[in-house]
């Protein structure tokens, strides 16, 4: 097993029964857990209690996006929760991610802080539509930049960026990898996908994978299947 194993289950499900008896059953072959916004608004803290007991890293994936202050006072309110790792979205801008970054000084625990750059299910015609001049790569890029100069610790990236961002932003900076998908997996609605060995071999530091693993006939075997192929 690789240590520490790099792969994150996201566990995108409606009730808290699936969500512990998957997270149990999976718990010896994966390094953590991601709860995001389906499972935390419908279930809360009592939800997210529950699957903290399993005892695996949590990332809670919430995207906070709002003015500076709004921002920084939900990241204390979510404090007492103890996350691994917790998210803002980059395209809060700047100041945005400074006050992000600097909203657990105080606290003992400090979770790590990162960025959204560009949602994976978003290609460069999709940022078009949007407005933006830069493709997705650039455009992640750019925010990624922005993220490392507020001081935030990392970012959410596709696997099409890792190289670039890991270039610009230096060794230490964390890169969160969704839209990873195995190579007999459906892709579902992400368009910026690889599979777990691709995108771990060129650097990204976790593999955020939820059906592939929570919708198959076998979650278990499945969580195994990958960290046995990333042990090859």
């Amino acid at each position: 097993m690789i240590k520490p194993n790099p792969v994150y289950c996201a566990l995108d499900v409606k009730t808290i029964e699936e969500a512990c008896e998957i997270g149990t059953a999976i718990a010896p072959y994966v390094g953590g857990l991601k709860i995001g916004m389906e499972f935390f608004y419908s279930q809360g803290i009592k939800g997210y209690e529950r699957i903290a007991e399993i005892g695996l890293p949590i990332f809670l994936d919430l995207k906070l996006h709002d003015i500076a202050n709004t921002v920084a006072e939900g990241l204390r309110a979510l404090a007492p929760l103890q996350p691994s790792i917790i998210n803002v979205h980059t395209h809060g801008g700047f100041k945005m991610m400074q006050a992000a970054a600097s909203a657990y000084d105080a606290l003992p625990h400090k979770p790590t802080i990162i960025g959204v750059t560009v949602l994976t299910s978003l290609d460069d015609e999709d940022l078009a539509q949007m407005g933006f001049t830069e493709g997705a790569s650039q455009q992640a890029l750019a925010m990624a930049q922005l993220a490392h100069k507020a001081g935030l610790s990392g970012v959410v990236c596709s696997s099409h960026e890792i190289e670039i961002i890991r270039a610009a932003c230096g060794p230490d900076f964390k890169l969160i990898v969704p839209g990873i998908r195995p190579a007999t997996a459906d892709h579902d609605e992400q368009k910026r996908i690889m599979t777990p060995r691709q995108a771990y071999h060129l650097g990204a530091d976790i593999l955020v994978i939820g059906r592939p693993i929570t919708q198959s006939k076998d979650p278990r075997a499945s969580a195994r299947d990958i960290a046995l192929d990333l042990e090859g």
